[in-house]
């Protein structure tokens, strides 16, 4: 008969054995997920820094080619009194006064009645905002609803919303050159800026909604002169001067000479601002170069994404052979990725951070990371593109084909 001694040595052991099995399974599992993590990470640093491995694996693992055909689309009529948008994961068609909205799937999921013809727009994220072209008509659209509507003071020349709801519109056919004006979320007046010797080329608002900015141009003197202009919103409601004109924050006087096009507030509320030689980017009240246009001549360049600037540069490497690299720069880090294609780029668009090449009957859809997200070919030539941070439309004359990104 065995003892107690001798059966809780037995236990004991056996109790060792199982928990060194159960160490060992550890380990082994341990192991295995560190040698999946390492090869993980040493595939997608081959994948960044390696062309031929990134072009196979877009190619044939990851399927990214797509072709006309192949996906789900709009009929279209009348393409030329078409005006198309998309907006969100969705794709607009404002025609005859009625704007229809579309899914992914291309279902039809609503209508609007909206007074514009002739339409300028400005969308981001659940904000759309619409107006008549040169008349007062305006309309600002969250989550496909109408929320307010407008008529202003003057001839809309340009709108502008941010993501909160913000929104601006450039005036003219006034007593002034130019009249801004601004709006919250409700569509209340915040407030309005007269300039009576200037011409505003743009207006945007921050993304915290604490500051409203402008490009103005001045062509009385021999030279143009452009300038940018930060007003503090919250000063602004609280204190006008006699001449009509807010307390400026910050303003920055470009050289005489230098034509400003357009400015961008990104997320990382830096104010980009393109010229017709350079981009400079504004933080914290200073002005700093970003790019100039003089050392690589640029094709297509676009401040409108996220937090980065984006450009062409063609290398002709024959006579029926070009080269074109996409250049995209954080405007923070000042990081720079890199996308190459043999090609010439037609048309380029940008949204978030989203990008899309138009080189006629190809299209390539890249993010600012420099990565390919879709190649698109198709058979006809394209006429047009419309994207947004989740979808994309490849407009023909009879119909709009969906891409989803």
């Amino acid at each position: 008969m065995k003892s107690k001694n001798n059966d809780n040595t037995l236990t004991n052991e056996n109790e060792e054995k199982v928990e060194r099995k159960i160490n060992k399974q550890k380990i082994i599992g341990v192991m295995l997920i560190s040698l999946v993590i390492i090869a993980t990470i040493i595939v997608y640093v081959v994948y960044r820094t390696n062309e031929t491995v990134r072009k196979y694996f877009d190619e044939n693992i990851l399927q990214k080619n797509i072709s006309e055909n192949n996906l789900n689309k709009i009929l279209l009529e009348d393409y030329d009194k078409s005006h198309i948008f998309a907006y969100g994961d969705k794709i607009l068609i404002l025609k005859s006064n009625v704007l229809e909205q579309y899914n992914s799937s291309a279902k039809k999921e609503l209508e609007l009645s909206v007074e514009i013809n002739t339409p300028l727009s400005s969308i981001s994220e659940g904000y759309f905002m619409l107006a008549e072209k040169g008349a007062s008509k305006v309309y600002m659209i969250e989550n496909s609803k109408i929320k307010w509507a407008k008529e202003l003071e003057g001839n809309i020349s340009k709108i502008k919303v941010n993501s909160s709801g913000y929104s601006a519109a450039i005036l003219s056919g006034t007593a002034y050159k130019s009249v801004i004006v601004l709006f919250d979320q409700s569509g209340n007046e915040l407030l309005k800026t007269y300039l009576a010797n200037t011409t505003v080329i743009d207006v945007d608002i921050s993304t915290d909604g604490k500051y409203l900015s402008f490009a103005e141009v001045n062509i009385s003197g021999a030279l143009v002169q452009s300038n940018v202009k930060i007003i503090s919103i919250e000063k602004a409601k609280n204190k006008q001067t006699n001449e009509n004109e807010y307390e400026y924050e910050y303003t920055y006087n470009a050289d005489a000479g230098k034509l400003i096009l357009g400015i961008q507030y990104q997320k990382n509320n830096n104010l980009v601002c393109v010229y017709d030689d350079e981009i400079d980017v504004i933080q914290d009240n200073q002005n700093s170069k970003l790019l100039d246009f003089y050392t690589e001549k640029a094709t297509f360049e676009s401040i409108e994404l996220d937090n980065a600037v984006t450009r062409t540069i063609e290398q002709n490497e024959g006579i029926f052979d070009t080269q074109t690299i996409i250049k995209t720069m954080n405007t923070t880090t000042k990081k720079e990725n890199t996308y190459k294609f043999q090609g010439i780029t037609k048309e380029l668009y940008t949204c978030e951070d989203k990008i899309a090449i138009n080189l006629g009957t190809e299209v390539h859809f890249i993010d600012t990371r420099g990565l390919l997200i879709k190649k698109y070919t198709s058979s006809q030539e394209i006429r047009k593109i419309v994207l947004s941070g989740k979808i994309a439309g490849i407009v023909y004359r009879d119909k709009i084909e969906i891409v989803k990104l």
